[in-house]
């Protein structure tokens, strides 16, 4: 079961009410089980492989998620890019709950994630300089603003590590620091999407204005729920608005992310890990 664009879904989008000829597949990958079962099927005349970042139920932390076997899981299916959803608290007034902003930046406030499929005597670089894909996030800036809902394009998202919200003290550092949106999940993505060379980008939700903000300075999980489920109605119109605008072919450099990325000599790299890796790295090392 293959498709070529994958979408994951964040709080609040967990399912594709569209998505037809749908057969859920279950993966096991180098690196453990995804988040769950990716839901393949077709979306405005292209297949499309969906996955609930959080698993069903919206059971897993932030910090919980495997995000190598999420994305490798994309990659067995021959997915070549990835429109995300997620809820993000805003740190600027102009960025409003129920507008969607389409970061270009991300800053990484993280601690402890795995951030790549490389190590185990397998060493490489990718340039991240400008981790969204420029094609994708037009597409999706453009479909966004289609559907009607009010579109903020490029911006900086801190991903934080949670689970717990911000203090005050570090919302107001962020909003200092000129940070656009705040977020739990999406960098990690990011990174390894461009590790696999899968073009990806991001639809940040925003549901709140985070505690910076006199109204929001109590932000609660029901607060966000409420405009959840609201995000989560124009974000399945988008992302089926900017499937059906996707060209054939990527025009991007995503594609070739690893061309000179590996930097380990190709014989001592262990077989082992060219076996697990072959779907990323196959085509560089036989």
């Amino acid at each position: 079961m293959k498709a070529q664009i994958g979408v994951i879904g964040g709080s609040g989008l967990y399912d594709m009410a569209d998505l037809t000829e749908r057969e859920e597949v279950s993966l096991k990958t180098p690196f453990g089980d995804p988040s769950g079962p990716y839901l393949v099927g077709t979306l405005r005349g292209k297949r499309v492989a969906f996955l609930a970042r959080h698993g069903a139920g919206h059971r897993l932390l932030p910090s919980e998620l495997n995000f190598r076997a999420n994305i490798f899981g994309f990659k067995v299916l021959g997915v070549e890019r990835i429109l995300s959803a997620s809820a993000v608290g805003s740190l600027k007034q102009e960025y409003a709950p129920l507008d969607i902003v389409v970061p270009d930046q991300f800053f990484d406030r993280t601690k402890a994630r795995i951030s790549t499929f490389f190590g185990g005597g397998l060493a490489a670089h990718v340039s991240f300089a400008h981790p969204i894909c420029p094609e994708l996030a037009r597409i999706g800036a453009d479909a966004v603003q289609s559907i009607g809902a009010r579109v903020h394009r490029g911006g900086t998202y801190v991903c934080m590590e949670g689970p717990q919200f911000s203090t005050l003290a570090e919302s107001k550092l962020y909003r200092a620091w000129g940070m656009d949106v705040i977020g739990m999940t999406n960098l990690q993505e990011a990174k390894l999407a461009r590790e696999a060379e899968i073009c990806y980008v991001t639809l940040a939700l925003v549901t709140d204005y985070d505690c910076w903000h006199p109204d929001h300075d109590s932000v609660t999980v029901d607060m966000i729920i409420q405009t959840l489920m609201q995000n989560a109605k124009a974000a399945q119109l988008a992302i089926a608005e900017a499937v059906t605008k996707l060209p054939a072919a990527r025009a991007c450099e995503c594609g070739s992310a690893l061309k000179h990325a590996l930097i380990t000599r190709p014989e001592a790299v262990p077989e082992q890990v060219k076996q697990h890796l072959a779907p990323i790295i196959g085509k560089y090392l036989k």
